[in-house]
């Protein structure tokens, strides 16, 4: 029979911390009438009113850090200091947004022939389902839901059963910073009872961060309804590291990059993809560097990297690695689980990693680094775009000019040059390929939902 409740587990200890029961028919019913009302009254809202409850959130967020700081850490696993992170970027996001984001949302003029009068509005479309994974269960609801809700859209959050107390203290943030109640609201329903809401006609469009398989299901399901969807589906991030280098400061930020989160993150530089001459001396420091990692006590302040959020993504991340050696990888370091209580996975480097394997063809959400040889800069790239996923890059180089060039051939959404890739509300985040569609963040994010409404006055 079908789980009935959404359950949190610690995955420090593996012991369950809280079940969620799934809400009934009539319970989704009621919250989707309750939405479709709190978004008539929210567009109505002044738009320097909307923007001023997003400077009243961040202050809500930064209030209560040390409350939503270990709820993170307890449902899925990061660090304290992580996860203080995590909040402290919610918050700046906020109020970047109550400051800026008016501006993007002004009627834009449209200069015509024959004097008439012409501009165009950016109005709100109505409530839109947001389906949030679990690895950044703040930050990523944040990220979709603040640029989405700006324009006075409503949003219903259908987060990751894992994080379920994660969510519903989001939308007690909200209501604290003074939003109407039902503009921001949570869906907690299995997955068999997602279809019906996103036929909906209450609902106006999904945004899903998540796997290939979830983003193609709900993608569908959107496409028959006539719905608008923004997929971000992870990748299998390259990080290139050309010849002329500063390998040092390469090996810090890949290590960084890579296991950050437990390598738990969608935007991880996961295939390190080196050139030739400078292989064997950043393969060393990257070893060296990586030995200092232990998985530990997520709550210990001194511990820099936490468990695997589920057992059996644990398993997977296993499988992955287990299967690469016996495809022809080195195993450098770790690639075993640890013993004991939760789910922690040895950080691990893998190297001769060649397109076929698993750690070069499939994406590796756990702390595992594959170590790619490129012979030359022309290698590299083709390297770095085999592949079928396009979300993000990292490109090493003193060349700037080099670097410019390059990054023009790589097929992603994003490339960071000189150092690890990042998010943030000035800059649209978003992939293409098998990474998935629309953007979220900035003035992008902002316009993805939304009706641009072309208002044309003639001139006697």
């Amino acid at each position: 029979m079908a789980d009935q409740a959404a359950v949190s587990r610690n995955p420090a200890t593996g012991e369950e911390i809280e079940r969620f029961p799934f809400q009934t028919p009539a319970e989704v019913e009621r919250l989707l009438a309750q939405a479709q009302d709190a978004f008539r009254a929210w567009r109505a809202v002044p738009l320097s009113e909307r923007a001023a409850v997003y400077d009243r959130l961040a202050a809500v967020l930064r209030r209560r850090m040390d409350e939503l700081a270990p709820t993170i850490t307890r449902e899925m696993g990061k660090t304290l200091r992580e996860a203080r992170a995590e909040v402290e970027k919610c918050a700046a996001t906020a109020a970047w947004y109550a400051e800026h984001g008016p501006a993007m949302l002004a009627d834009e003029p449209v200069a015509v022939e024959g004097g008439d009068r012409v501009y165009v509005s950016f109005l709100p479309i109505g409530t839109i389902l947001g389906i949030m994974p679990w690895n950044l269960p703040l930050w990523q609801t944040i990220r979709a839901a603040v640029p989405i809700m700006l324009s006075g859209n409503g949003f219903m959050l259908k987060h990751a059963p894992n994080v379920t107390r994660c969510a519903l203290l989001m939308r007690d943030l909200w209501q604290e910073a003074g939003l109407p109640p039902g503009v921001f609201s949570v869906l907690n329903v299995g997955t068999d009872g997602i279809e019906a809401v996103i036929a909906d006609p209450r609902i106006a469009g999904v945004t899903l961060t998540g796997s290939v398989r979830a983003g193609a299901a709900v993608a569908a399901l959107a496409g028959a309804n006539l719905k608008k969807s923004v997929l971000e589906l992870g990748g299998i991030d390259p990080f290139v590291v050309l010849a002329d280098a500063d390998v040092e400061a390469a090996v810090r930020f890949a290590i960084t990059g890579r296991y950050a989160n437990a390598g738990q993150v969608c935007l991880a530089a996961k295939r390190l993809i080196l050139e030739a001459p400078i292989a064997e001396a950043f393969t060393a420091r990257f070893l060296e560097a990586a030995r200092e990692i232990e998985a530990g006590d997520p709550t210990d302040e001194a511990t820099t990297i936490g468990p695997i959020a589920r057992d059996d993504l644990r398993d997977g991340v296993h499988d992955q690695v287990t299967r690469s050696i016996a495809q022809g990888a080195a195993l450098l370091l770790g690639g075993h689980k640890v013993e004991g209580p939760g789910w922690f996975y040895e950080p691990t480097v893998l190297g001769g990693v060649q397109p076929g394997m698993a750690a070069f063809d499939e994406e590796v959400f756990g702390p595992v680094a594959a170590l790619v040889v490129a012979r030359d800069e022309e290698h590299a790239v083709a390297l770095a775009n085999r592949s079928e996923y396009g979300l993000s890059s990292n490109l090493w180089t003193r060349d700037e000019e080099k670097a410019g060039r390059i990054a023009r051939r790589l097929e992603a959404g994003g490339v960071f040059v000189n150092g690890f890739t990042a998010t943030n509300p000035r800059t649209p985040v978003g992939g293409v390929k098998k990474s998935g569609y629309g953007r979220e963040l900035s003035r992008f994010g902002v316009h993805e939902f939304v009706n641009a409404q072309t208002v044309w006055t003639r001139q006697a």
